[in-house]
């Protein structure tokens, strides 16, 4: 009998409980959709890791007009070599980032009951919804990634209600980040195979800035140079990483970062990610900044609705570019 990993899926999905219900029901070898190409096992074992440090900018004395300079340096040059860089003395209480985690993983641990009443396969509708892998679905993939997310979304169809959200994540909406920006609550449990599997796959992100807030798990790389490169955890720091919209804005002046969560035996591990994506209505053609194009320097880019890039990045295969779908 042909093995149909959508036919895996659709089993995961009618428990409702995600990966960690797999974990929970105590399975000692991961299901067969979880487990990466031969080919990509093959060249990751002759992949030499990456022993540079991802920049890492302090905006402490941002105020004195020295000190803005070189911040500003400081993060153009971590945009255009990297994509991706991490903020330290940012300004975010403490308090908050330590509420935001804890917040993730109550919802993560809540009984599973509580949970299936958010879990849900339907992006378009639901601007509130618990899922593991909807991107199987959506690109007919055959591989998941070792995390389910909780998502919140004000993009959908604009202002989300405070009773939309679940309880034990509300302290977010008090911030007000649920109105500003899609919010991504993801947790990858405990893996006992984590050496055959990812947490989440290389992709880069369909937003124009993408700012992370990681526990100390660590996990998370970036692409640099053919190597990945650990973004090793700062506590109370800040990841900040270039998306597609934002490499487009600038004509390929920034690069959107190609990064990834490698599956660890030890977890779970707890992030918040904040997608930046502008809005869709009313609605407003993106294309290369005026200010950028000249005589030498052509638009690599066409004009484009953020609508029809999103839509188009979420019908793609997740580990290949969204760059391409509008490049001249």
């Amino acid at each position: 009998m042909d093995y149909d990993p959508l036919d895996e899926k659709k089993a995961i999905d009618d428990t409702r409980a995600g990966v960690k219900g797999l974990v929970d029901a105590g399975i000692v070898e991961i299901p067969r959709i979880f487990i990466r190409p031969p080919d990509e096992l093959a060249e990751e074992l002759n992949m030499c890791k990456s022993t540079l440090q991802v920049p890492v900018v302090d905006l402490s004395g941002i105020e004195v007009q020295e000190r803005h300079k070189k911040i500003v340096d400081e993060i153009r040059e971590a945009s255009e070599k990297w994509g991706l860089f991490q903020l330290i003395n940012h300004g975010v209480p403490s308090s908050v980032l330590e509420g935001m985690v804890n917040g993730t993983r109550k919802f993560h641990e809540q009984d599973v009951e509580v949970k299936k009443e958010y879990y849900s396969c339907d992006p378009r509708t639901r601007r509130v919804r618990y899922e593991s892998n909807l991107h199987l679905y959506q690109t007919k993939g055959k591989t998941a990634n070792w995390k389910d997310t909780l998502y919140i979304s004000g993009l959908v169809s604009g202002h989300i209600e405070p009773e939309e959200i679940p309880p034990v994540c509300r302290p977010l909406e008090s911030h007000g980040m649920c109105q500003r920006a899609s919010i991504g609550l993801p947790l990858l449990p405990a893996c006992p195979q984590p050496e055959l599997t990812l947490g989440t796959a290389k992709h880069t992100d369909p937003a124009f800035l993408t700012i992370l807030l990681q526990d100390q798990s660590g996990g998370l790389q970036v692409m640099r140079n053919n190597q990945w490169a650990d973004v090793e955890p700062i506590e109370h720091g800040l990841v900040v990483n270039i998306g597609d919209l934002l490499q487009i804005l600038s004509n390929d002046k920034f690069v959107s970062a190609i990064h990834r969560v490698v599956a660890k035996k030890v977890g779970p591990r707890i992030s918040v990610a904040c997608f930046f994506s502008g809005g869709s209505t009313p609605p407003k053609m993106f294309g290369p900044i005026k200010e950028l194009i000249s005589e030498e320097n052509r638009p690599l880019y066409r004009e484009f609705l953020v609508a029809d890039y999103v839509t188009k990045f979420f019908s793609k295969p997740l580990d290949k570019t969204g760059l391409d779908l509008f490049r001249l």
